[in-house]
């Protein structure tokens, strides 16, 4: 989604850009309205490409939306990207009315390094913005790669319980693994096919998999933006406890999940081939045992819940 967001440049790499190509033209004595023309036009075009590439906020799909207002604020970037267009303006503003002057007489020299003046003082006041600007870059090509269109599911479950081997189980590959705005970790997705319909499988380490006393308030707006998905949430209990886990604690998890986003859930006991649980579905994710079980399930619950959307 951001993969073609532009680097941003620093404000002295700007003008070092704009007055190293302005000074090739200056070779050429009395040459000093050209200087300026070439040092205006790129500075003011640079600007203005910045703000062109950057995406229409209004037009991302709502998944996406929620997302970049939620790591970066979405006001936030229009703000600086106004102050970017303005500063554009400026520049282009400087270089006729220093060309203008140029006609009129006076020392050609002194006109030129009052323009270049003018020029660096504008460039100079959206620093802020450009180290902003390219903050945000960064950050909005580190959110994952989730299509909000196609249904998917999100795995949900402590650390440990085999909620990556779920994905490796059902995808036949190991997952990619992309950066992650929230968290540290990192966010694992998956995707299969069934029957011509592409789905996606993600586990989020960091956001489904702790309490919700234990979350931040950026993760709770980011758990808000996951209903924009097309979706359903498998999470998965480890009843042996093998994975350090009291199931008291991991039941008490999939009911804070549940409150918290809402998409429709299946509670699934894995680690069958050690012991089951009562009362839902059991899997083995080490020996495959059930999962082709739990994936139809989920299938059908991600089928019957598009229906019931497009009535």
């Amino acid at each position: 989604m951001f993969e073609r967001l532009p680097t941003v440049p620093r404000s002295q790499e700007l003008l070092d850009k704009a007055f190293r190509r302005a000074s090739k033209a200056g070779t050429t004595p009395g040459n000093e309205d050209a200087m300026i023309k070439i040092a205006g036009n790129i500075l003011s075009d640079n600007l203005a490409n910045l703000v062109r590439k950057f995406p229409s906020f209004e037009n991302l799909p709502t998944f996406y939306r929620e997302m970049v207002d939620v790591t970066v604020g979405i006001d936030k970037i229009r703000i600086s990207l106004s102050r970017l267009q303005w500063a554009s303006n400026q520049t282009r503003q400087i270089t006729r009315e220093y060309l203008s002057r140029m006609n009129k007489g006076g020392s050609r020299v002194a006109i030129r390094r009052e323009a270049f003046g003018r020029m660096s003082s504008v460039i100079n006041s959206v620093e802020k913005d450009l180290y902003f600007l390219g903050d945000v870059r960064n950050t909005l090509r580190g959110i994952p790669s989730i299509n909000p269109d196609i249904p998917t599911i999100l795995i949900a479950g402590y650390p440990n319980v085999g909620k990556s081997s779920f994905i490796v189980d059902v995808t036949g590959a190991r997952p990619e693994i992309a950066s992650y705005p929230f968290t540290t970790k990192g966010i694992y997705v998956g995707h299969f096919t069934r029957d011509g319909i592409t789905y996606q499988v993600v586990d989020t380490p960091g956001l489904l998999d702790r309490p919700l006393s234990q979350r931040n308030d950026i993760e709770r707006q980011a758990l808000a933006a996951l209903r924009y998905l097309k979706g359903v949430i498998l999470f998965i209990l480890d009843p042996s406890e093998h994975s350090g886990f009291p199931l008291d604690s991991q039941l008490k998890l999939a009911e804070d999940v549940k409150s918290w986003v809402k998409l429709p859930i299946i509670v699934v006991a894995n680690k069958a081939d050690i012991m089951e649980y009562q009362g839902v579905l059991n899997m083995s994710t080490l020996t495959c045992r059930g999962v082709p079980e739990v994936l139809d399930k989920l299938i059908d619950l991600l089928s019957s819940n598009s229906t019931s959307s497009a009535l």
